[in-house]
């Protein structure tokens, strides 16, 4: 019995040994009951070495489409070394929020007990639409109501966290959420305020093809929500700082 039991389990490991990396990855998510949407982190799901290998799973798949696609790219010099460049670009660029653990943030105490509005941006940010997977190019404001009770975190970890949650694919409409709720989690102020202004190419490259698809989203909590007089003011500012 017992030798039937540690023959299978041998079986079960050569099956994952013989998965490609993203099957494997996908089985641990899978065991573990998670999601593993396009805009989802899955950074504590890939081991050591997976990303080598999983860039280049994406590139042979790459290769796949521009074959599918009817182009010469074994032949042709402009798209010799286009599925790898691609693969590179997805796993550590475009959608590097995905595949990379969350940045760093150290915090440190509200000795003075701040409690007045403060507003960070613009920041540039750059995302891709999770239908079409076609580039978004934004800006966002962040408004911080600081409670004197808990503690602060500096200015260019504001621009970290904006680029982690926004490097994958993404609606607008979420990512601001998640981006409001991995700050309040992180700072737990007493309001936050957060507006992103994005231009969507999926509007350029295709459909009506607008020359203006400017996009803005706000998410107000706490203070920000609860008091319109803060809230006029931190979108006043935002627009006298616009630019």
């Amino acid at each position: 019995m017992l030798n039937a039991v540690s023959s299978q389990a041998t079986n079960v490991e050569d099956d994952v040994i013989g998965m490609k990396v993203s099957d494997r990855i996908r089985r641990r998510l899978t065991d573990a009951g998670r999601n593993f949407y396009a805009n989802d982190n899955i950074a504590d799901a890939i081991e050591d070495g997976e990303l080598d290998a999983l860039r280049a799973e994406v590139g042979a798949r790459m290769q796949e489409v521009l074959h599918a696609l009817v182009i010469d790219a074994e032949n042709d010099h402009n798209t010799h070394d286009t599925a790898h460049r691609v693969a590179k670009m997805f796993i550590d660029e475009v959608f590097g929020g995905r595949y990379r653990a969350a940045p760093p943030v150290t915090s440190f105490p509200n000795v003075a007990r701040l409690d007045e509005m403060m507003i960070v941006g613009p920041i540039t940010v750059r995302s891709a639409c999770s239908h079409h997977l076609c580039p978004i190019m934004g800006r966002v404001w962040i408004g911080v109501l600081p409670s004197a009770e808990t503690e602060l975190i500096g200015l260019s970890k504001y621009a970290r966290l904006c680029e982690w949650i926004m490097s994958r694919p993404q609606i607008q409409e979420e990512a601001v959420v998640m981006l409001a709720d991995e700050l309040e989690r992180r700072i737990r102020p007493d309001g936050l305020a957060v507006v992103m202004e994005a231009d969507h190419f999926c509007m350029h490259w295709r459909g009506v093809r607008d020359e203006q698809p400017v996009m803005t989203s706000t998410v107000m909590r706490g203070a920000f929500r609860e008091d319109e007089a803060l809230r006029r003011e931190f979108l006043g500012l935002r627009k006298q700082h616009d630019g």
